[in-house]
């Protein structure tokens, strides 16, 4: 009798502390998700610096030769 009370305390145990783990996942994950979009948000100004920069080159770039 004494063994199934150690080993239903044992689960309770168990149990608070599979809950504060799967709240820490929570917020882990949480936390993941609000550095990917501010990932996005920081390396977006950069593709479109990028897209300006190649888009002023290719019409720099020509075969046509004129005089000068």
């Amino acid at each position: 009798m004494n063994k199934i009370k150690e080993l239903k305390e044992k689960n309770k145990l168990l149990q608070e502390e599979n809950k504060k783990l799967k709240d820490e996942n929570d917020s882990l994950w949480g936390m993941l998700d609000e550095i990917t979009k501010s990932d996005v948000e920081n390396y977006t100004h950069l593709l479109k610096e990028l897209e300006s920069d190649f888009i002023t080159r290719a019409l720099m770039i020509t075969n046509k030769k004129v005089d000068a």
